[in-house]
């Protein structure tokens, strides 16, 4: 007879033991038809965490352990473990594909996919990723908030390189780290996605399960008051590769411009953070040369083809024909 909900099952030695049929099924630890094992209390034989289920106390097993000696397979891990200079591309606006590739192939480490201030879809994100996987810059984006959807989405479709926005405690900080990390370090689920496909990272040495908790670089953004008051901390929380000193809205959420005393002292605050826990600083490109920064985010696709036609075409830039009628002629 089945137990009434809300009971604890009689405790047992050995629950399994009262299946005789056990050896010979497909499923020899399987629950005995019909009858409560007792499980929630009690271990099979052999099990490594016995007596009451209690996650706080689980053992954690060794299933998904990255092999020994792996190697580090992602370029901008590699770099930013060596306290190298990064440099991120951003594609703000685009879902061309075509784009995002020209902008992944053009010099930068990653690139950084807007998916907080633009409105595009994730399978177009997933669509342009998936048209360049092994280009020089890897796939990155910056998610809309640290909630599950939104980086589990990320990780999915296959991304490297996540940066979160508005970290404003500790506890959005540890959420963010939750969502992009598998067990042991974090929550993610195992569901699939482009990223296990052999063309994106399914091949990598020691497999991707195993091995992209270290290798994803997980940047969390300091913007606000609060998130610089728990910059220590934030900056602290393993799995956090690095925290970023958010130029524009650390003045937004401050009322103060760069070059001001306060403004300076909250970018102080998160660079003292970075140093203190070890993690590296990113900041803005034009802050390339600032103490202690080594990752930095580039402007957008329409800004970088507007540089690159500038140093194109040089004293020929903006040379039009001025004819005096038509809807090129100069306004009257």
């Amino acid at each position: 007879m089945l137990q009434a909900q809300g009971q604890t099952p009689p405790p047992s030695a050995d629950p399994y033991a009262n299946n005789p049929d056990a050896g010979k099924l497909q499923f020899p630890l399987a629950a005995p038809a019909g009858k409560d094992s007792g499980a929630i209390t009690t271990a099979p034989p052999g099990a490594v965490n016995q007596g009451m289920l209690d996650p706080a106390k689980w053992k954690y097993g060794p299933a998904y352990d990255a092999p020994p000696n792996s190697k580090i397979w992602n370029p901008v891990k590699i770099k930013m473990m060596k306290g190298e200079k990064v440099t991120g591309g951003t594609v703000f606006s685009s879902d061309s594909p075509q784009t995002y590739c020209a902008m992944a192939n053009a010099g930068y480490d990653y690139i950084w996919t807007e998916m907080q201030h633009d409105s595009r879809d994730w399978e177009a994100v997933g669509r342009m990723w998936k048209a360049c996987p092994h280009a020089k810059a890897v796939p990155g984006v910056r998610v809309a908030y640290t909630d599950e959807r939104e980086l589990q989405h990320a990780m999915d479709l296959g991304a490297l390189v996540i940066v979160v926005p508005t970290v404003r405690s500790v506890e959005e900080g540890k959420a963010a780290r939750d969502w992009t990390m598998f067990p042991p370090l974090g929550k993610r689920s195992q569901g699939g996605g482009q990223a296990f496909d052999p063309d994106m990272w399914g091949s990598v040495p020691g497999g991707y399960r195993n091995t992209i908790n270290d290798n994803v670089v997980l940047i969390e953004m300091i913007e606000t008051l609060d998130g610089a008051k728990d910059a220590r901390e934030i900056a602290g929380i393993p799995g956090v590769t690095a925290i970023f000193a958010a130029s524009g809205d650390l003045g937004n959420f401050s009322g103060y411009k760069q070059g001001t005393p306060d403004y300076e002292r909250l970018i102080n605050i998160v660079h003292d953070a970075a140093i203190g826990a070890g993690k590296r600083l990113c900041g803005p490109f034009a802050w390339r040369d600032r103490p202690d920064f080594t990752c930095f985010q580039n402007a957008s696709e329409t800004a970088a083809i507007a540089r690159g036609v500038a140093a194109e075409l040089g004293p020929l830039k903006d040379t039009q024909g001025k004819p005096e009628a038509g809807p090129y002629a100069p306004n009257k």
